[in-house]
């Protein structure tokens, strides 16, 4: 049996900085254990968002040409370079308490292996690299990780392209590897693979890797404005 029962939330499509907000507003109850660990899917309106590490000349087009696109763009706290989501992408956001700072690399190799697990359903063979994180299909990258720890809690986590249009990786150089392509479910598996198909197999991944039990549940923090990510520290 599971050792732990985790709060499931399938948020549907959401903006991303009313997810980010929501995040945020999670995060803090977590951390001050007014809340249990807590993990989120999502799928976002088109987005650029730039990590912590993130250099501005991975960006291959003016902010201005990223609106008139109807793409977002935003800087967040999480790890890593520039990422794209957008429709046909599964997010996900574990935001669950650490028993030790030290098991921040553990928890990002639960990740991985968890789209590792899910995307064996789908017959694709992923693979881990050592020099960066995330998860790649015959070298091309299918999936990005990108986590924040604050206070000893998670938040962000990974991104998989399951029927995401790959040619809007075309704005970035993704997670800084201009070298790398992407890809997707749909690409490897030469059919269209819906969010519907990949949530299952994910979920039950995250469940075995992690030892967890998710739970679906109401949310029980309001999700707020687009305006309260600015606002939450």
């Amino acid at each position: 049996m599971p050792s732990t029962q985790v709060a499931f939330h399938d948020l549907g499509r959401m903006p991303y900085d009313v997810a980010w907000a929501l995040q945020r507003r999670l995060h803090a109850a977590r951390a001050a254990d007014s809340l249990g660990d807590t993990l989120l899917f999502c799928e976002h309106p088109p987005v650029i968002t730039m990590g912590k590490s993130g250099k501005s000349h991975n960006l291959l087009v003016s902010q201005a040409d990223l609106r008139r696109r109807g793409v977002d763009y935003f800087e967040v706290e999480r790890g890593g370079d520039l990422t794209y989501h957008g429709p046909g992408q599964l997010v996900c956001y574990p935001i669950f308490k650490l028993a030790r700072l030290r098991e921040v690399q553990r928890f990002v190799r639960r990740m991985e292996e968890s789209v590792i697990r899910a995307l064996a359903a789908f017959g694709c063979p992923g693979e881990r690299r050592l020099d960066h994180p995330g998860v790649f299909v015959g070298g091309a990258k299918i999936a990005s990780i990108g986590a924040a720890v604050r206070s000893g809690v998670t938040f962000h986590g990974f991104a998989l392209d399951v029927c995401t249009d790959l040619t809007m990786f075309a704005l970035i150089n993704p997670c800084g590897m201009p070298a790398t392509p992407v890809t997707s479910i749909t690409r490897e598996c030469s059919r269209r693979v819906t969010l519907a198909e990949t949530k299952p197999p994910v979920r039950e991944a995250l469940e075995a890797v992690y030892d967890i039990e998710l739970v679906p549940s109401p949310l029980p923090i309001a999700v707020g404005t687009a305006t309260d990510a600015a606002d939450i520290a």
